[in-house]
């Protein structure tokens, strides 16, 4: 954040050159000077730049309200919160107005008789962009008083005739005068509450009440919503939708690479959780949306992912507390506890009942053999294989660390085969390498090469 500029009333303004702009015209240049640049507005979001972005920077540049259409966790609140990067940073206001009228434009009674009264005189404030930008989650309870405005009593007993425009106490969307107004799941708007945004989008103005006032609002209202909450929570009443200048359908991430960006960018992990455990969560939840045991309608969240990531971690922090180990690491054992706690963010087909644990370990399998294929293509386990087959035995599970498992892999540890399997996957400390190993395990056993017998909290591959 840098400083405010310096000028404190409407003559210093004046006399620094400043020049108004409305609302739009600020959003349109500030997106046309990043986009010659080379400039990224919209950081943090993954896999819209074929698709979602170019639509929303020709609405921008249109000047159009937009609302965006889409399961939920695909990223639509944080693509609106984005756009608050396309304001100037610092823009001036009256001091004390209400609603942040610009000092060349003062629009509310007050500000006007104060603005004619003081002249070059009156007094500026700066506001910064993120002041700009106002979020409201639509629920059943919100009022029109919520978003447009009602008499406050607190002024009535003050004095004031009631009929005095000065007794309103102003809502969200006026005192976003000059800003972003983002409403999230609109179809949970009332529909009598949406009427009260009609006149705001299209003729630019509020009424409350049986008030004669007519405020040009400059404001940027934008929205998100469900497709399916037009049917079943509620809808966009018609003359709404008509209103909006955009309607932009986001979706989840095409590419593979797009699901581990949003995984590594969004979760918070307490423990080093290595690159093939989070393709395999990323896997998972790709093939969770494409399974036809799971309710397609309601979606699978990015979220999922992030959650499972997080689950690992802790799970990973969890069992190297236990075991003493100085460095908690993610391995495949750990993948378990993200099926167990997560199964309830999935919602299963009517006809699954009993059988969500039986298609989760399934996807998740399905999810581990194809990163298995994808990092061990080519690689000779023959020995690895043959040496189970000859008898012996390898443990894993929580109770073993790192350390013990690594030592108790049969003539492994001394092969090239070892080295090659750490190196596919970048493994550099104990940790890492039994992950490593653990994966290939795993892989060996679902392709039906060796057997897995897991129980007491040990898992045995022979």
């Amino acid at each position: 954040m840098t400083q405010a500029p310096s000028a404190t009333t409407v003559g210093e303004l004046r006399a620094s050159g400043h020049v108004q702009q409305s609302l739009r015209e600020e959003i349109r240049a500030n997106l046309l000077t990043m986009l010659r640049e080379g400039e990224d507005p919209w950081p943090g979001l993954h896999g819209f730049d074929d698709t979602v972005i170019p639509q929303l920077e020709r609405a921008l540049l249109a000047g159009h309200d937009m609302v965006l259409l889409g399961e939920r966790g695909q990223g639509k609140t944080r693509l609106l919160r984005t756009l608050v990067g396309l304001l100037d940073e610092w823009t001036p206001v009256i001091a004390g107005s209400e609603l942040g009228e610009h000092p060349y434009d003062p629009i509310t009674p007050e500000s006007r008789r104060r603005a004619l009264e003081m002249g070059d005189r009156l007094p500026v404030d700066w506001r910064h962009r993120y002041e700009r930008y106002a979020e409201k989650l639509a629920t059943p309870d919100t009022s029109v008083g919520d978003l447009i405005g009602d008499v406050d009593p607190m002024k009535v007993a003050e004095g004031r005739r009631l009929g005095d425009p000065e007794t309103i106490h102003f809502g969200l969307v006026p005192r976003s005068h000059r800003g972003i107004v983002a409403i999230n799941e609109l179809p949970d708007l009332a529909e009598r509450i949406q009427v009260a945004l009609l006149n705001v989008m299209e003729e630019r103005d509020i009424q409350i009440r049986g008030y004669v006032l007519r405020l040009p609002l400059d404001v940027f209202l934008v929205a998100s919503a469900n497709p399916e909450d037009y049917t079943n929570r509620g809808r966009i009443i018609t003359p709404l939708k008509d209103r909006f200048g955009a309607e932009i359908r986001t979706h989840y991430p095409v590419a593979l690479e797009d699901e581990i960006a949003v995984i590594r960018q969004e979760a918070h992990l307490l423990a080093d959780v290595p690159d093939h455990l989070v393709e395999i969560m990323a896997r998972f939840t790709r093939q969770l949306r494409d399974s036809s045991s799971v309710d397609q309608r309601s979606g699978v969240s990015a979220r999922f992912s992030i959650a499972a990531a997080e689950t690992v971690a802790a799970a990973a922090l969890h069992r190297a507390t236990l075991q003493g180990e100085d460095e908690p690491v993610a391995r495949l054992v750990d993948l378990e506890a993200a099926v167990d706690t997560l199964r309830g963010k999935v919602e299963f087909e009517t006809g699954e009942e009993g059988r969500e644990d039986e298609i989760l370990t399934h996807l998740l399998r399905s999810a581990t053999a194809e990163t298995v294929r994808q990092h061990f293509r080519g690689l000779d386990f023959s020995l690895l294989v043959d040496r189970i087959e000859a008898g012996q035995m390898v443990t894993t599970g929580e109770q073993v660390t790192a350390r013990d498992f690594l030592t108790g892999l049969p003539v492994l540890g001394e092969s090239e085969l070892y080295d090659e399997v750490c190196d596919r996957l970048g493994a550099t400390n104990d940790g890492q390498r039994a992950g490593a190993i653990e994966l290939a395990l795993e892989g060996l056993y679902l392709a039906r090469k060796i057997s897995k017998e897991t129980g007491g909290g040990e898992t045995v591959y022979g």
